[in-house]
């Protein structure tokens, strides 16, 4: 049986056009026990409500034109979108991890990625908004009174695998907006000033021996991550901080694109493909705009505005961020290099063993520490956050923008796939990983050894880079 989800991040269940998460999941015959992260039944509660509202957050505004929205190869119908969220909940928990009934006879006919094609998800006859919102609403009801009491670990991976696939269809609703040029949701909460500068310059990483990957201990993982083992990392110098759109801008600006020396084939083939001279959101250049220092506008959702020139550049994909590097005399981190840069701590003159929880430290991710689960709805300047800085002294590792890098995704020695085998092996050796999460991802999914992966030629979702010194 087949689930598909349209990362951060991400996340994203992926199809060809739209990258997700979860494509392909084949039931299993027996629940078995694997990884979790040991939530309570409370904390699973509370988790279920929390991504519940953000997925609200983001749709209730909608008109019910909105909510269907234009036939587009990498976005789905807003209605069915979020009635398959609901479905996806179903059928793991309920259906499977506790043998209940359909709530809906013909959900599987409706909302069954693999089996409904993606074009036809608009000619659906769905039911209406208030039937889609109270199918989400009877799910959430069932799954909180399934949880009153005490759950094991094989059923609590299903929880915590659903919980996941919201939060990935979350960040997908939140850049869907932008690509279709809604308004901006409703604030999650006031907006935090942040200073308004860049954070320039190079950290040195000793070389050592890396475990790159996750291991059991890291609670629930998924399967392309599994497992940890050692990667030789010569010494190497990553920038402190992404990408910002000033340093984008020169690039744009001695014109960067129009010039194939700095573009690989691949890329220059894609950029005359869709004749792109700037960022997709980049308006052109007309001089000095009010507030801009440096005369940039963009699209943000439905209105223009000035372009922050600190903040880091954000909707370019790995194309734009090769081009940049090739005309700055820089690289891209390979994964590797850019995990030990963010959860890596120095040992004398060498890389430690040691890997750290989260860049800072082991404390729970915070505003202070990172700009995630959209504690600032929007991309902040590169100098925020400085609580979150790593060992090494790099910033935003985590949250803010999701990290291009220089790998290929590719499987781990060993990799077996987890129940939904076509998660991620379909995938392998067509994408470009990314790592660190965006404002728009949740903490649960924007851990350090999370590998996001996306097609090279991915501008609609959350992404920049850093580079590193050649």
């Amino acid at each position: 049986m087949r689930v598909q989800r349209e990362l951060v991040v991400a996340l994203p269940e992926r199809d060809d056009e739209r990258a997700g998460v979860i494509r392909i999941i084949f039931m299993q015959p027996d629940l078995i026990d694997r990884p979790t992260s040991g939530a309570t039944s409370v904390e699973l509660c509370s988790q279920l409500c929390q991504t519940r509202e953000r997925t609200r957050r983001l749709t209730q505004d909608l008109s019910t034109e909105q909510l269907m929205g234009p036939m587009l190869p990498i976005v789905n119908p807003v209605l069915w979108e979020i009635g398959h969220v609901g479905w996806f909940h179903e059928y793991w928990t309920l259906r499977h991890a506790h043998g209940l009934a359909p709530l809906i006879e013909r959900a599987d006919l409706l909302w069954n990625s693999s089996t409904v094609a993606h074009d036809t998800r608009w000619d659906l006859d769905l039911p209406d908004r208030s039937g889609v919102f109270r199918y989400l609403d009877d799910v959430l009801g069932r799954q909180l009174d399934s949880l009153t009491r005490s759950i094991d670990a094989p059923r609590r991976y299903f929880y915590e695998l659903a919980i996941r696939h919201e939060d990935m269809h979350v960040e997908a609703l939140a850049y869907t907006r932008q690509t279709l040029g809604y308004g901006p949701p409703e604030a999650s909460r006031d907006p935090v000033a942040s200073v308004k500068d860049h954070w320039p310059g190079d950290v040195q990483i000793l070389g050592g021996t890396w475990r790159l990957g996750s291991s059991p201990e890291d609670g629930f993982i998924f399967d392309n991550e599994k497992w940890q083992h050692e990667v030789a990392l010569a010494p190497f110098r990553i920038a402190k901080a992404p990408v910002t759109n000033a340093e984008f801008a020169a690039f744009v600006e001695e014109g960067g694109y129009g010039r194939p020396e700095f573009w690989s084939a691949a890329g220059w083939a894609w950029r005359e493909q869709v004749d792109a001279k700037r960022p997709v959101y980049w308006l052109e250049k007309q001089g000095s705009c009010s507030g801009c220092s440096f005369g940039w506008n963009w699209r943000r959702h439905g209105a223009v505005e000035p372009l922050a020139p600190h903040a880091p550049v954000t909707f370019v994909n790995w194309y734009e961020a090769q081009a940049f590097c090739n005309w700055a005399k820089r690289r891209l981190p390979s994964e590797a290099e850019w995990e030990a840069a963010a959860v890596g701590e120095p040992d004398g003159d060498r890389l430690s063993h040691r890997k750290r929880q989260w860049p800072w430290g082991g404390a729970a991710p915070t505003p202070a520490h990172a700009n995630l689960d959209f504690a600032f709805d929007g991309a902040i300047d590169v100098v925020g956050c400085p609580a979150g800085d790593s060992a090494f002294g790099c910033r935003h590792m985590i949250g803010n923008v999701w990290e291009w890098t220089a790998s290929e995704f590719v499987p781990f020695a060993g990799f077996s796939a987890d129940p939904y085998e076509d998660y991620s092996q379909p995938w392998f050796n067509s994408r470009k990983v990314l790592r660190g999460g965006s404002f728009a991802t949740s903490a649960r999914i924007a851990r350090p050894g999370y590998r996001n992966f996306f097609t090279p030629d991915r501008n609609d979702v959350i992404a920049g880079f850093r580079t590193c010194a050649l």
